[in-house]
């Protein structure tokens, strides 16, 4: 690829588009409408740090971090760095069970509407075929067009394609493997696939060394390339873009990306983190966590299917689908969107907890959709005891709700209160819903039990509106649907 000639045509984009590298200018961005309906995407964290599988997708830093349980990992199993470093990964990394259509059917029966595999990782291995590095899958490795072959299969599938970029952590990422003898040592040059393995910042320092501007014009590169192979509805920004030195190349990429989507009739979604892009120029993510009240703006949560891991590994400790299932109920009623995380196997296999956790939630939603899909948030989001924990990784445990914990969304003349844990009894109090309430004072047509034949008994008094039922039962949320006059 020639740099020079492909700088130059992300500035004449820029230039002739709707959309300028400014904060002013990409302040005009509109969510599009089909995200706002979607509700419900799949991440997918799968790359070299799948073949040993240990720990977590950090393996290639913690690696050579001496001491740390990952390095002595290695040395048991790999030998020693020097012979055996991260990139001797690559030829194990063959994917010979991946089967794009099979994934594309499984993430169709989960229910979700759009899918993020990550292109690239901290690694720096891509996972797609690049004019950029020879490292990706279509030189190395498989040697298959990884993400080409998943954008085929997920269009066939009516699922929309998102991608996901962490490039902006290699800066650093690779750097302990300097300060001992391993397989990374000086020097390093643009194009070698440890490049550059600067210091890692203290902390997390976004002061402590900041990237040149030739990783910050290679990372801008990379990024539109896949705009430009791929087309994605949507693109996912890791953490460490926050930092002051890529100010200017998120500016550029988003008009760029913007432009783009703007000539296809593409509606084009940036998720972000951590205050990266400037508030209203893309979507605030939340990583691990979600917001404990209804928000004005559309926002995301990513999570993973898995507590410990965003990569397969032979020990995570996976959510129950209920629990996820409830906090897409919480998160749909907040004006926000769901993606959750699975990870596959080295060989492209998924595990059975994997699968079975999406066949659950691609049931429960096969049933109780309407309450999700191109739903809005009402006057109120919901009502209960439990008080949700604001914030990022804030899901290590799962939370307990009551009988009480009500949510609520909207949708032409239906109001839908989903019951996240759902009565023995079979007895439901909405107080949201009382006469003269403050959020409600319409007339109730009928009620139903989405998903059951019963048809329950209901009153609306001065202390709740009272549901009743005598054969509903239920571990996932139980959804009403109440139709207004």
């Amino acid at each position: 690829m020639n740099t020079a000639d492909y700088l130059q045509e992300i500035e004449e984009t820029i230039k002739n588009g709707p959309f300028k590298d400014n904060w002013d200018s990409l302040s005009a961005y509109q969510v599009p409408q089909w995200y706002r309906q979607a509700k419900f995407g799949i991440f997918i964290h799968w790359g070299l740090y799948s073949v040993p599988a240990f720990s977590n997708e950090w393996y290639s830093r913690n690696m050579y971090i001496q001491g740390s349980k990952e390095y002595e990992h290695h040395l048991a199993v790999y030998g020693d760095h020097k012979d055996f470093g991260y990139k001797d990964f690559i030829p194990m990394f063959t994917a010979e069970q991946f089967n794009a259509g099979e994934w594309a059917a499984l993430f169709k029966a989960s229910g979700a509407k759009y899918v993020m595999p990550v292109a690239e990782h901290h690694d720096g291995f891509q996972m797609y075929k690049s004019a950029v590095s020879h490292y990706n899958t279509y030189e190395m490795g498989p040697e298959r067009d990884i993400l080409g072959e998943l954008s085929a299969a997920f269009g066939q599938q009516d699922l929309e394609l998102g991608v996901s970029s962490h490039r902006a952590e290699h800066w650093f990422f690779m750097s302990h493997g300097k300060e001992f003898d391993s397989d990374i040592q000086e020097p390093l040059e643009r194009g070698d696939f440890y490049w550059p393995s600067m210091p890692e910042p203290d902390h997390h320092d976004l002061h402590g060394s900041p990237p040149s501007e030739e990783y910050l014009e290679d990372w801008l590169i990379r990024c539109c390339e896949l705009v430009d192979l791929y087309q994605p509805k949507v693109f996912y920004f890791d953490w460490w873009i926050e930092n002051a030195v890529f100010k200017p190349y998120l500016q550029k990429f988003a008009a760029y990306y913007y432009n783009r989507a703007a000539e296809r009739g593409i509606p084009a979604v940036i998720n972000y983190k951590h205050d990266s892009f400037m508030f209203g120029t893309a979507i605030p993510d939340v990583e691990r966590g979600q917001f404990a009240e209804l928000k004005p703006y559309y926002w995301q949560t990513d999570t993973a299917a898995a507590r410990n891991s965003w990569c397969y590994t032979e020990n995570n400790d996976f959510k129950s689908a209920v629990e996820i299932i409830r906090d897409l109920v919480d998160i749909v009623s907040k004006n926000g969107n769901l993606l959750l995380n699975v990870g596959p196997r080295a060989d492209g296999s998924f595990g059975e907890e994997d699968k079975a956790i999406l066949a659950s939630i691609g049931s429960w939603l096969s049933i109780n959709g309407e309450a999700i899909y191109e739903s809005s948030y009402w006057r109120t989001f919901g009502e209960g005891p439990t008080r949700i924990e604001e914030g990022q990784f804030t899901d290590g445990s799962a939370k307990v709700f009551t009988p009480g914990d009500i949510r609520f969304t909207v949708k032409g003349s239906c109001l839908y209160a989903a019951v996240l844990v759902y009565p023995e009894d079979g007895e439901v109090h909405i107080t949201s819903l009382r006469e003269k309430s403050p959020y409600f004072e319409g007339i109730i047509k009928k009620i139903t039990v989405l998903g059951f034949d019963e048809v329950p008994v209901w009153k609306r008094e001065a202390e709740a509106l009272t549901v009743k039922t005598s054969s509903v039962t239920s571990d996932a949320p139980v959804v009403f649907k109440l139709e207004i006059a």
